[in-house]
C-alpha cells in the first residue's frame, strides 16, 4: 500500500478532514512573549507580539488577513506620552522584514559593518534601536510576509493600488489601535521607498477619515509621492546622484576626489540647479558654447566620458549609469546602493543584468526572517514567509500623496516630517527627496517642520553599522522634537 494512502486512512481513522491539514495563516492570531535588550547602555525589557489581525469588507467579514509584530515596552506606566511607530516597507509589494531586522527593531541582521552578508546567518541583539523611546509596530500588507487574502471571492482589485492599499491600511490601523488602548499616545508613520508613499497618503487618511491625528511621518528614501519632475528637471536631477556613486567608486578627477564627499555634492548641486536645468530646460535652442560647457561639466560631475553624455544629449538614463560606470573595470554598480558590485555575462550594453545590491540583501536577510519568528517570537506556519509578494497589477493612477502629507501638515499643527536618505541611491535618490521637501508645500509656511537627513550609504541607509547608529539617533531626536511640552495647544 502506498504511503500517502496509508497516511489518509490514519487521518480518516483520526476523523480527521483533509481541510483540517489545508496550509493556511489564522485569520487572529496573537503569540506573545517576553525579551530584554540593552540599547545606549541600558536594560530595555519588552513584550514581543507576532500575530495577524483581519482586513474587513464592508458587510464585515474577513477578506484579508495582516500579519504584524508589535514591541512594547513593559516597564513604562504612563501609555499616554509613549510614542507609538507604525512602520511599513514598500515594493509595493514588500514585506516590513527590512526596517524590522535591520533598522529600528530590537534585532537586527548579523551582517559585517557595511551591510554584506556573513555566515553563519541570523540575528542579533541591536543596541541602536528606537525601542528606548517608543514602541513599534512592524505591518506587513496584503500578501506580504505572512499576510494573505482569506476570502477566495474577495476582488484582488480592493487591496492592489495606491489609494485602495490606503484606504484598507488606516482601517487596519484604526484597529490595531484601539484594540492596543493606544488612541492617547503620540503616533507616528515610518515608511520606506513606496511605504512612503503608503505614509504621506495614510497621514491624510487617517486624519480626515479616522480622526486619527499624528505628530510625525518619516520619510525613508521616499519615492517621487506624486510631485511632477518631468522633463528637464528628471533629467537634471539624476546628476548629484551620479556624483556620489562616482566618488565612492574613486571615478572623478583628482580634485574632486580629494574633497570630502559632502563638498563635492554641494559643488555638484550648485551645478545642477544654477547651470545645468537651464541649459536642459533650452533644449535644441542651447548655444553650442552651452551645450559643450554642459557636457564637459556633466562628465566632470558623473565620472562618465564626455562622448558618452553627448551621445545621451545630456540625458543619460540611471540604468546605462549602473552599467557603465565601472565597465572599463569589468563590474557594474548597484541600483539601490550603488557601493555594491556586480557582474554581467558581457560588458557590453546598457544595463547591468541583476542588481548586486539586491540579491546580497536577500542573501542575509531571507534566512534570519525564517528563523526569527519560530525560534526567538515562537510563531510558526507553514506558510511561505514573502520577502516580496504577488502584488499586480499594481493601480497607480491618483497619486497625490505628496498633496495628501502637504493637507495633513496644514490641518495639524503638531505633525513634523523627517526624510532620511542616502547619498548612493540610485532609485529614489537623495536629490530627489531633497526635492520632495522643497515642492511639498509651495507655499513656504511649512517649512520649520520639514527637515532632510542624509548619509553615506544607500537604500537601506541602516545596513551601514555607522548610519545605524546616526539615523536611530536622528529618530530619537524627531520624536523629542515632535512631542509638544504638555498642555500645548495645536493652533497656528
Amino acid at each position: 500500500m502506498k504511503l500517502w494512502t496509508i497516511a489518509l486512512l490514519v487521518l480518516f481513522s483520526l476523523g480527521l478532514s483533509a481541510q483540517e491539514f489545508e496550509r493556511h495563516i489564522p485569520i487572529e492570531s496573537a503569540v506573545k512573549s517576553l525579551h530584554a535588550v540593552t540599547i545606549k547602555g541600558k536594560k530595555v525589557q519588552y513584550e514581543a507580539t507576532a500575530g495577524t489581525q483581519p482586513v474587513w469588507n464592508d458587510a464585515g467579514k474577513p477578506v484579508a488577513t495582516l500579519f504584524y509584530t508589535y514591541y512594547e515596552r513593559t516597564d513604562v506606566t504612563d501609555k499616554d506620552r509613549r510614542p507609538l511607530v507604525i512602520s511599513f516597507n514598500g515594493g509595493p509589494g514588500s514585506a516590513s522584514v527590512w526596517m524590522h531586522l535591520a533598522y529600528t527593531g530590537p534585532k537586527i541582521l548579523k551582517i559585517d559593518d557595511e551591510g554584506y552578508p556573513i555566515q553563519p546567518y541570523g540575528v542579533k541583539d541591536n543596541p541602536h534601536s528606537i525601542l528606548d523611546v517608543a514602541d513599534i509596530v512592524f505591518v506587513n500588507p496584503v500578501n506580504t510576509g505572512y499576510s494573505r487574502i482569506v476570502d477566495p471571492e474577495a476582488d484582488r482589485r480592493q487591496f492592489f493600488g495606491v489609494n485602495q492599499d490606503i484606504s484598507y491600511l488606516a482601517e487596519w490601523i484604526n484597529t490595531f489601535v484601539s484594540r492596543t488602548n493606544r488612541w492617547n499616545s503620540p503616533k507616528y508613520l515610518i515608511g520606506e521607498s513606496y511605504g512612503t508613499t503608503r505614509v504621506s497618503g495614510l497621514a491624510y487618511r487617517l486624519q480626515s477619515s479616522h480622526w486619527m491625528y499624528l505628530n510625525g511621518v518619516i520619510l525613508v528614501s521616499p519615492t517621487e509621492l506624486g510631485i511632477d519632475r518631468s522633463g528637464p528637471v528628471e533629467m537634471a536631477n539624476r546628476l548629484p546622484y551620479y556624483t556620489a556613486a562616482a566618488w565612492y567608486h574613486k571615478q572623478l578627477p583628482s580634485d574632486l576626489q580629494s574633497k570630502d564627499l559632502l563638498e563635492v555634492l554641494e559643488m555638484s548641486e550648485q551645478y545642477t540647479q544654477n547651470e545645468l536645468l537651464p541649459v536642459i530646460a533650452k533644449g535644441a535652442w542651447a548655444s553650442d558654447s552651452e551645450k559643450n560647457e554642459a557636457i564637459r561639466m556633466f562628465a566632470r560631475y558623473s565620472g562618465l566620458d564626455e562622448e558618452v553624455v553627448r551621445q545621451h544629449n545630456l540625458d543619460v538614463p540611471e540604468n546605462f549609469f549602473w552599467k557603465d560606470l565601472l565597465r572599463h573595470e569589468g563590474f557594474t554598480v548597484g541600483r539601490l546602493d550603488s557601493r555594491y558590485k556586480g557582474i554581467d555575462r558581457m560588458d557590453a550594453g546598457t544595463s547591468p543584468d541583476f542588481n548586486s545590491e539586491l540579491t546580497s540583501w536577500l542573501h542575509s536577510f531571507t534566512p534570519a526572517i525564517n528563523y526569527y519568528f519560530p525560534n526567538v517570537l515562537n510563531y510558526k506556519t507553514d506558510i511561505k514567509y514573502n520577502m516580496f509578494g504577488p502584488v499586480s497589477p499594481w493601480d497607480r493612477s491618483g497619486d497625490n500623496t505628496g498633496e495628501n502629507l502637504r493637507q495633513a501638515m496644514a490641518m495639524n499643527p503638531y505633525l513634523h516630517v523627517m526624510t532620511q536618505s542616502g547619498y548612493y541611491d540610485g532609485a529614489t535618490t537623495y536629490y530627489n527627496a531633497k526635492y520632495n521637501m522643497w515642492h511639498l508645500d509651495p507655499s513656504g509656511k511649512l517649512k520649520d517642520r520639514l527637515s532632510f537627513k542624509g548619509y553615506r550609504s544607500g537604500h537601506m541607509m541602516y545596513l551601514r553599522a555607522e548610519d545605524l547608529e546616526k539615523a536611530n539617533e536622528d529618530i530619537r531626536e524627531f520624536i523629542r522634537k515632535s512631542i509638544p511640552p504638555a498642555g500645548t495647544p495645536a493652533k497656528y
